[in-house]
């Protein structure tokens, strides 16, 4: 079942980057934003209360899932847009494919959770991967103070994603299931973008094109109501680690679709990294020390 939902989410979340590039246009981006998660926490909603799958929550409860939500579906989803208005999104993903370190050094933090060296072997690999597999965008950066904005909203972006992780760890902890967590993080994320959108004085406006609402009912439906449902049981499976793996997984199907739609040619830099994208999401998985096993093959006698 795990691994169903890991293909799932690599499919589900590499194909909204070039939905989100779809939403650029007369619509303030919080505006944008928040009609997406307000669709999804109202689908939500409806789903819980149809199929009773939201539970009670209790009020000492509710700030942690608050805190989960601004940070899952309010400043990570603000920053991530703002630095894509410095750098090419290539650049912001290769930042964002560093969710499972800052994963793997905060769970360390909080909660004492060991890391293997499987683990850190298959993210410098994946890490390496998706660096070739933008150099292009890497090739044509201009290194200046623009750039510095953008690396530091890509990097604030992954951070506060990460945080939310940490903060679904423990409110799994404390019985709160997948969905009724995403639920009620949704809501407290809305609300705040609300009170941005209020406090900038942002008009609400709408474009009425297929493009738009398109890319906004996938934001919507697959990649908020099922994307952060599937990804917050994974954390709960797998560990916040692994789970974000399926960063590093993403771009691959994301230049997929930006091959289709914005004519991305492959090179050999490209399908090297694709190469080593797959290793390291291997290797992450592998359970037995990779190199014990290398030590008890040259320890065997001849």
């Amino acid at each position: 079942m795990s691994v169903l939902l890991y293909i799932s989410m690599v499919f589900i979340w590499g194909l909204s980057w070039i939905s989100i590039k779809w939403q650029h246009g007369d619509v303030p981006m919080e505006v944008s934003i928040f009609y997406r998660f307000v669709l999804a926490v109202m689908i939500m909603f409806i789903i819980g209360k149809c199929w009773r799958k939201l539970q009670p929550v209790k009020p000492r409860d509710q700030p942690f899932l608050a805190l989960q939500g601004v940070c899952l579906f309010c400043c990570n989803f603000l920053a991530f847009y703002s630095a894509t208005l410095y750098i090419p999104s290539g650049l912001v993903a290769v930042f964002m494919a560093t969710a499972p370190i800052f994963n793997a050094v905060h769970s360390r933090f909080f909660y004492k959770t060991k890391t293997s060296a499987n683990f850190w072997l298959g993210a410098i690999l994946g890490l390496v991967g998706i660096s070739l597999l933008f150099t292009g965008d890497l090739l044509k950066t201009d290194w200046s103070q623009d750039t510095l904005y953008g690396l530091f909203f890509a990097l604030l972006g992954t951070w506060c994603f990460s945080i939310g992780n940490m903060l679904s760890m423990r409110n799994t902890k404390n019985n709160i299931q997948p969905f009724t967590a995403t639920s009620y993080a949704m809501l407290y994320g809305c609300a705040a973008l609300l009170l941005i959108i209020l406090v900038r004085g942002l008009s609400f406006e709408f474009t009425m094109t297929t493009e738009y609402i398109g890319s906004l009912l996938y934001l919507a439906i697959p990649a908020s109501v099922l994307g952060f449902t599937f990804y917050l049981i994974l954390v709960d499976r797998l560990g916040a680690s692994n789970a974000a793996y399926i960063l590093v997984l993403t771009p691959i199907v994301a230049l997929s679709a930006s091959a289709v739609f914005e004519d991305y040619h492959w090179t050999l830099f490209s399908t090297l990294g694709l190469v080593l994208v797959i290793l390291g999401n291997v290797l992450t998985q592998r359970k037995k020390p990779l190199l014990s096993r290398f030590k008890q093959a040259t320890l065997q006698p001849s």
